[in-house]
């Protein structure tokens, strides 16, 4: 097989939690654009099924909607069956859904902490257990979480203690699971960004004054942008990526080496 060829998805069926805008549709583009079929799944079930129609009309892959709360067992475990009564099998696995909240440490609340915790790191292992089990039966599959590089560093000025730790936990998690199911046929994954600049980001006036000073220590002098990460994705979805697992990989543009 040609590198080209080990780099196609071609008949490979996906999900993408959190698809439905920022990172995750970006994802799911690069996916589909690789020959993959995927599911954009995303509380949001209308702005799902806009990017699934858009990306099935762009790519010709077939796209679905899926609504879930990666937080809740019966959504993901319904999630899964949906998706594998439309796909027959889940291929790859892009569990993204996330959230954070600035607060200060001495300030932020439980409720706040573990809305963060529950999305971030107990969503990222209900979809990974869940999506594993199918890849466990079937012998192959590729699971890739969105990590960041708030699990190497600590994020300044902000306070996102929250955040931070709930990241580190995902990559332990995803290491843990690459080694478990090693043997399985199952890789497990993380790409940690640096900051991108989502729609989001960008046209948030809280986060301007925040861009500014990010971009003004950046190495690069910049944020990043959601479609440079779809290079990394697509690589550790398919062939190319056969003998990378419990790999974690920082795409910040240098933000933490310094």
């Amino acid at each position: 097989m040609s590198i080209i060829e080990k780099f196609k998805l071609t008949g490979k069926k996906a999900y993408v939690t959190g698809g439905a805008r920022g990172i995750g549709k970006n994802i799911a583009t690069a996916l589909a654009e690789a020959g993959a079929d995927v599911a954009i799944v995303d509380l949001d079930l209308d702005e799902a099924q806009k990017v699934a129609t858009s990306i099935q009309e762009a790519t010709g892959a077939q796209a679905i909607a899926v609504q879930a709360d990666v937080t809740k067992a019966n959504d993901v475990n319904h999630m899964i069956d949906q998706i594998v009564t439309q796909f027959g099998t889940i291929d790859i696995a892009f569990n993204n859904a996330g959230i954070c909240i600035n607060a200060p440490a001495e300030e932020m609340t439980l409720e706040q902490w573990k809305q963060v915790i529950d999305i971030n790191l107990t969503g990222v292992f209900l979809t990974s257990q869940a999506a594993g089990k199918v890849m466990i039966k079937q012998g192959s599959g590729s699971i890739i979480n969105t990590a960041s590089m708030s699990a190497h560093i600590v994020n300044f000025p902000q306070p996102q203690v929250s955040y931070n730790a709930s990241k580190a936990g995902v990559i332990q998690l995803s290491k843990s699971l690459a080694v478990e199911w090693a043997k399985k046929g199952v890789r497990v994954n993380t790409i940690s960004p640096g900051y991108i600049g989502t729609e989001l980001t960008l046209n948030s006036p809280d986060l301007q004054p925040l861009i500014k000073e990010w971009e003004s220590v950046s190495p690069l002098g910049r944020i990043g942008k959601p479609e440079e990460l779809q290079a990394i994705a697509v690589y550790l979805a398919g062939d190319a990526s056969s003998f990378t697992t419990g790999s974690d990989f920082v795409i910040d543009g240098a933000f933490t080496s310094i």
